[in-house]
């Protein structure tokens, strides 16, 4: 069986050079990148076991490039580039763009007058055909109906209320056999009722706030593994009682910018519609 491919980018000019999320702040500056490069080596070596790593060069003036995630919306051989809300991020689109096009994907011409932050906001299930996606604060509700049509995927909008929750990748996590992990204060009431409509009541494996705090939403889901920064006895407990195997990476740098290890990837092997 052929494996999946994940794109990532070597943080060799990662740093928090500016504050556009809540975890960001007070963290300018305060990073070690000699303990990040560490922690993402690591995380790649990880997920090479499992999973084939695919590499976007890293460019200078753009250091939130390392999240990956961020890059776009990927079905089949087609990509939907993001469109970054904060002007901080906005040059590295025309390095993922480029990427997904040499790459032979079949990208989508988005209105850039629309906010849309890629696999950050928008989750394919893993049990039903549908597609899970956010808005609140980096991605614009007038980004949904694209992403419908272009994907040919019902889309699944879900408001996010919770600053320091600004993707819904940072609070959602689908996983394999349509199980769910997630924090539901995240979301407003009704989007919250849109999730307990669709994912039954076994299914959802609730994320207490100490742990969605340590980003454990945030985790690369590969069958029947979960790679995820480290978390509570109680979590991987629930999670080995599903049927998963958890492998934890300590990403301790990344959290000062608000990412952990999903946000450091972005999954190009989606199935098409």
């Amino acid at each position: 069986m052929a494996r999946d491919r994940i794109l990532m980018c070597p943080p060799d000019f990662f740093g928090v050079d500016y504050a556009i999320n809540p975890w960001m702040d007070g963290n300018e500056g305060n990073l070690s990148l000699e303990l990040a490069e560490q922690q993402w080596t690591r995380l790649r070596d990880t997920i090479s076991e499992h999973a084939d790593v695919v590499l976007i060069e890293p460019q200078v003036g753009v250091p939130d490039m390392v999240f990956t995630a961020n890059a776009g919306t990927v079905l089949g051989e087609k990509a939907m580039a993001s469109h970054f809300m904060p002007i901080e991020r906005r040059a590295e689109e025309k390095h993922f763009k480029r990427w997904f096009g040499e790459n032979g994907f079949d990208l989508y011409p988005l209105d850039e007058k629309i906010g849309f932050e890629g696999a950050g906001d928008s989750l394919f299930d893993r049990g039903g055909d549908w597609l899970w996606v956010g808005y609140g604060f980096r991605t614009e509700i007038e980004a949904h109906p694209h992403l419908e049509k272009f994907f040919a995927k019902e889309v699944i909008s879900i408001r996010l209320v919770d600053p320091r929750f600004y993707h819904i990748d940072t609070c959602f996590c689908p996983l394999s056999g349509g199980w769910l992990m997630y924090h539901p204060p995240a979301f407003d009431e009704e989007s919250q009722e849109k999730i307990t409509a669709r994912i039954p009541d076994d299914k959802r494996i609730v994320v207490s706030s100490e742990d969605a705090g340590r980003f454990a939403c945030n985790s690369i889901n590969i069958k029947d593994k979960i790679i995820m920064n480290r978390v509570s006895s109680s979590l991987k407990s629930e999670l080995a009682k599903a049927g998963f195997e958890v492998i934890e990476v300590p990403l301790t740098e990344f959290l000062k910018a608000g990412g952990s290890a999903k946000c450091l990837t972005l999954k190009l092997t989606e199935p098409p519609a």
